[in-house]
């Protein structure tokens, strides 16, 4: 595998476990020195163990709760001092619940935003003094495709992905003479403890799911697949390398979707 990512610093969140670990693990295999980041101190052990293996680059953790002010300022501080800065931020953290809309409580509205989009505004805020200083920076932030397309008993979820639609949008604009790009991906039908266990509701209609299934069949995968026809996280993790790459460098302000042809 090529070295792309060689002498580049990469800070991933969510990386204890599904797309996260699967992005962490490429971008080592590639050459970037990874810190991984997460709030699951065990995920990070799992990432960091099969990093050891994985390639010529190199892989640190540090526990961050995203939605925490000041967990998200001391990772951010600590990874860029370890680094000696921070030339790509990937936001792989997130979280998902469902329910009746009616039914959810304002308290998981506002955990799931507050992890979701509030926790990836704290990320690039603070991430963004070093990307400015590296004159390549890179974002990439991770919407869904429940941010277009009608994911019912989601709805906190599918406007906090919303919201990172809109915002990568405004970063990328704002920030473009800085040298800095932001992209993000739009995953469905992709295999991980978030959509082995979306916690649906008893009564939820499931045949509203069964217009998005993906079109195509997707590669052999080393996840455990929970639902036949998804992808796994590794089909993410690909397109991030790319797009966090020289390889992506004319692609900014847009998003790409992950789905297999399932919201078509």
């Amino acid at each position: 595998m090529d070295n792309r990512f060689e002498n580049r610093r990469v800070i991933i969140t969510g990386a204890g476990s599904g797309i996260g670990q699967a992005t962490s693990l490429r971008l080592v295999a590639e050459g970037a020195a990874v810190v991984a980041c997460d709030v699951h101190q065990e995920g990070l052990d799992r990432t960091a163990e099969r990093a050891r293996t994985t390639g010529p680059g190199s892989l640190s953790t540090h526990v961050v709760d995203v939605s925490d002010e000041s967990s998200v300022t001391e990772c951010v501080g600590a990874a860029t001092e370890e680094l000696g800065g921070i030339d790509i931020l990937v936001n792989a953290a997130g979280i998902l619940r469902s329910a009746h809309t009616h039914e959810l409580s304002l308290k998981e509205w506002n955990r799931i935003i507050g992890v979701n989009l509030t926790g990836t505004f704290l990320m690039i805020r603070d991430a963004i003094p070093a990307l400015k200083v590296s004159g390549r920076g890179v974002i990439v932030n991770f919407s869904s495709t429940s941010a277009t397309f009608a994911h019912p008993y989601m709805a906190a979820y599918a406007a906090s992905k919303g919201g990172i639609w809109s915002l990568t949008h405004t970063v990328a604009a704002e920030y473009a003479k800085d040298g800095i790009r932001a992209v993000s991906v739009a995953p469905g039908s992709i295999s991980s403890g978030m959509t082995a266990a979306p916690g649906l509701p008893s009564d939820a209609d499931l045949s509203h799911y069964a217009r998005v299934q993906p079109v195509i069949e997707a590669l052999p995968s080393d996840a455990d697949l929970s639902i036949p026809g998804m992808a796994g996280p590794e089909a993410v993790a690909g397109v991030i390398a790319m797009l966090a790459s020289d390889d992506g460098a004319f692609i900014t302000g847009t998003e790409i979707r992950i789905d297999g042809g399932a919201h078509m």
